[in-house]
């Protein structure tokens, strides 16, 4: 009866342990689903910046090889000819800014997840309230023989 004490001590602190490393824990299934939604933020974030990356490519290829481009582009930025004249009216509006927005940086949020510490801890206490239930209920029924 001893030894089943002790072993079922035992194996309560280990089963303990391993739920809740295994839902919990730095490597368990919470800190598995916010990875994977993590990965997933980060891969769409890569696809924005390929689609901005290929459309700044697009305007640059133009403004290099486009005489035409380069001329709209630079009307929209205040420039013109050298014969041609200006009259600039204040306060009907800005020039308007054709450059593209860039890329912003995603950060990545961290994970939470209980310290193996805790986990432990938690383990020992949980096999040291069976031990000692067991034990104490043991104390109990060599008292009530005598």
């Amino acid at each position: 009866m001893r030894a089943f004490k002790y072993l079922l001590a035992f194996w309560t602190a280990f089963a303990v342990y391993s739920v809740f490393s295994l839902l919990n824990g730095v490597m368990g299934l919470s800190a598995y689903d916010k990875l994977s939604a993590e990965r997933e933020k980060q891969w769409e974030n890569m696809k924005k910046l390929g689609l901005l990356n290929e459309e700044l490519e697009n305007t640059k290829n133009s403004l290099l090889y486009d005489r035409d481009t380069l001329a709209v582009y630079a009307r929209q930025l205040g420039y013109g000819h050298e014969d041609e004249r200006f009259i600039r009216i204040v306060g009907l509006g800005g020039i308007k800014n054709p450059h593209t927005e860039t890329g912003r940086v995603v950060l990545a949020e961290s994970s939470e997840f209980i310290p193996d510490g805790i986990i432990k801890i938690g383990a020992l206490c949980a096999g040291l309230a069976v031990f000692a239930f067991l034990f104490i209920l043991e104390i109990l029924r060599s008292r009530s023989c005598l």
